[in-house]
């Protein structure tokens, strides 16, 4: 890569402008995952963590945090979201979650989704870490995203 889009002529920072860019329809899924152990796996089913209901919790700190991208991530720009999804599984040994974000808009909304996920996860984190600190934050990346110059992407299974 010969040039950084976020550096001026003089290698000086720089919000890149977005005003000459066409509003396209933009769409972009991510997921994570947190390792649990079994005390834990077994207080999230049965909804008996002090704290409160951990998956109804983490979906809404998920859809908070893609709202607040813009206020955390330095030379991102504000973006008017029409839908952000976050989506919280149990499984035995982790907690996944994955996030959907959507707009109109003249640039993509992929730190959105995985800033939904990230966020989403340090929730369950918070809500778990009393019962064990042993927790593993792991395997955040976008699935997929749509819209713009670059037009599709979607992750390749591994």
């Amino acid at each position: 890569m010969n040039s950084f889009s976020h550096l001026d002529k003089d290698g000086r920072i720089n919000m890149v402008d977005v005003g000459n860019k066409k509003v396209t329809h933009r769409t972009a899924v991510a997921e994570g995952k947190i390792y649990i152990n079994h005390e834990i796996y077994k207080a999230i089913k049965n909804d008996e963590v002090k704290k409160g209901n951990v998956l109804n919790t983490a979906e809404i700190a998920g859809i908070m945090a893609a709202k607040k991208v813009p206020e955390m991530i330095p030379l991102c720009h504000q973006l008017n979201l029409s839908k952000v999804d976050v989506k919280a599984e149990l499984k035995e040994k982790y907690v996944r979650i994955e996030s959907f974000v959507r707009c109109e808009g003249k640039t993509g909304v992929e730190m959105e989704a995985l800033q939904a996920v990230n966020t989403a996860l340090l929730t369950v984190y918070d809500m778990c870490k009393a019962m064990g600190k042993d927790m593993e934050i792991s395997n955040v990346h976008l699935l997929e995203k749509t819209g713009g110059k670059s037009g599709k992407y979607k992750r390749k299974k591994k």
